[in-house]
């Protein structure tokens, strides 16, 4: 410890109390130093010294973990892990069904716009509208009319002049006219009609698609235009009776 020497004015005053303890604590504090610096370690040594102890595992009740303790644990940390796996393998699983989905929708969309509009289907051409039947009046023009078609349509020559000439000198335009006088009628089988046509005669050169009656106006002017043409070639060559 090394000494300490008051000064020579300090020796020469009365040392009080208040002195003393203050030159007490001054050597105190000096002896304290120069122990601590003798004391010192290196640093090396120091940290050694101060290095935190090792950290022991406890339960959460504060105690040591057992044996058990620690098997549970790595149990409930395989478990953690296999369910984070898990996890992550049905996330990566629905991610690639949701980019396949994507990837097809796509695709679909680029179908629907790269295929070409089909063409509308031609539409089917309109029938021809049918023919309405001719209609004719019911008059003697009317009936001469529909007499030339169907004597067309048979190839029995006549003409309209020819036709309305003998008729207006057998009858007069009366379809129901009826000759009771001549020979025919006193043989049984008067001449009836537009054209004064027999029954015989009527049977005979009656033309189909006309009614099958002696007095009918068509049946009765086309069978005489039949009638002619195979005797006279023609309605048209008769002029008188026939």
């Amino acid at each position: 410890m090394p000494g300490f020497t008051l000064p020579r004015a300090v020796r020469t005053t009365r040392i009080t109390r208040a002195h003393k303890i203050s030159a007490a604590v001054v050597a105190s504090a000096s002896c304290a130093a120069a122990l601590a610096l003798t004391a010192a370690p290196s640093n090396a040594e120091t940290t050694a010294a101060h290095a935190p102890a090792a950290v022991k595992p406890v339960s959460a009740n504060g105690l040591p973990l057992t044996a058990k303790d620690r098997a549970d644990d790595g149990k409930k940390d395989q478990q953690l892990a296999s369910s984070l796996t898990t996890g992550l393998k049905v996330t990566a699983v629905a991610k690639q069904g949701h980019v396949a989905k994507q990837a097809a929708d796509r695709s679909a969309d680029r179908k629907v716009i790269a295929a070409p509009k089909a063409a509308a289907p031609k539409a089917a051409p309109k029938a021809a509208p049918k023919a309405s039947p001719k209609r004719y009046a019911n008059n003697l023009d009317g009936w001469i009319r529909e007499s030339l078609d169907i004597m067309k349509s048979k190839r029995i020559p006549g003409s309209y002049e020819g036709l309305h000439r003998n008729i207006m000198r057998e009858s007069s335009g009366n379809p129901n006219a009826v000759n009771d006088w001549d020979i025919n009628a006193i043989n049984g089988i008067p001449s009836k009609g537009l054209l004064q046509v027999i029954q015989p005669t009527f049977n005979t050169y009656h033309v189909s698609g006309t009614p099958h009656k002696l007095t009918d106006p068509v049946a009765n002017i086309t069978a005489a235009a039949n009638y002619a043409a195979h005797r006279y070639g023609s309605i048209d060559n008769v002029n008188s009776a026939y």
